[in-house]
């Protein structure tokens, strides 16, 4: 990774954090979207003191709100002149309905909408092989689009809510994997299992408090983080896209991801949700 420019969203904690200091160790040289400036300053600290030769970067947004998601990637985008690796890895579970200035279940605006958005303003400066990788969760096997209900106003359940997002994930993948054939761009999502980390931590109610004690059991932020470092680093997926892996395997995702019909139609959704071009 050597020389190579790796912008992560969710770098401050968890899988996020683990992969983006792994890569520095590695020679790679992280800009990070933050939106908490203590942690955001702890992880450029860290950073430094792994790779000191290495000019690592951090913006901060909120990536809730879609003004500081296209703010944020255009001040990235005018500081950068090639990224090799996007990571599409912040993201949050929310045991209440809260409903962003914009409009949008914030779940829904952070897990996925963030993601489509960050992406589509950082896509000129991609590098013509850069690798895009978009943190999903096995959970996306639960999820179910209701595009008339998109932001859950009828019927909210947190953790059908985070399960609907992520599907989202896996959806946005393969559509994104398909806009981009012909190209060197390659574009894959994972799941990395259940993650002891601030995933969940400020979620409220009985949820908390279950994943508080499901953590005791979880994998640490280093073994979850081992996939998407692989899929941002391994030489063996270099030319693979469109896919999902977990523990670095390429596995099949559920049979509602891979409705080609159902990633347009969210793709088509999304952008005008925010206000872009459909391309």
């Amino acid at each position: 990774m050597h020389g190579k420019t790796i912008v992560i969203t969710g770098a401050t904690s968890g899988i996020g954090a683990a992969a983006a200091y792994s890569l520095a160790r590695r020679g790679g040289r992280i800009v990070f979207i933050a939106r908490d400036r203590q942690r955001g300053q702890t992880t450029l600290a860290k950073l430094r003191s792994i790779a000191p030769q290495s000019d690592h970067q951090v913006h901060y947004a909120d990536l809730s709100r879609i003004e500081e998601m296209k703010r944020v990637a255009t001040d990235i985008a005018t500081r950068e002149q090639r990224i090799d690796v996007l990571i599409n890895n912040a993201g949050i579970l929310a045991n209440s309905r809260q409903v962003t200035l914009d409009g949008l279940e914030v779940t829904f605006a952070v897990n996925h909408l963030a993601y489509f958005i960050v992406t589509h303003l950082l896509r000129d400066r991609l590098a013509p092989n850069a690798r895009i990788v978009n943190t999903a969760s096995r959970a996306h096997a639960r999820g179910n689009i209701v595009f008339d209900d998109l932001q859950s106003a009828r019927r909210y359940a947190g953790f059908e809510v985070y399960s609907m997002t992520k599907l989202c994930n896996v959806l946005f993948t393969r559509e994104l994997a398909k806009r981009l054939a012909g190209t060197n761009i390659t574009v894959n999502c994972l799941s990395p299992g259940f993650v002891a980390s601030r995933w969940g931590a400020n979620s409220g109610g009985l949820m908390q408090h279950v994943l508080s004690v499901g953590k005791v059991f979880a994998r640490s932020p280093d073994k979850g983080a081992e996939t998407l470092v692989y899929l941002a680093s391994a030489d063996d997926v270099a030319n693979v896209t469109g896919g999902y892996f977990h523990d670095c395997k390429l596995i099949e995702p559920s049979a509602q991801a891979k409705n080609a019909e159902c990633a347009q139609r969210l793709w088509e959704v999304s952008a005008k949700l925010a206000g872009l071009s459909t391309q």
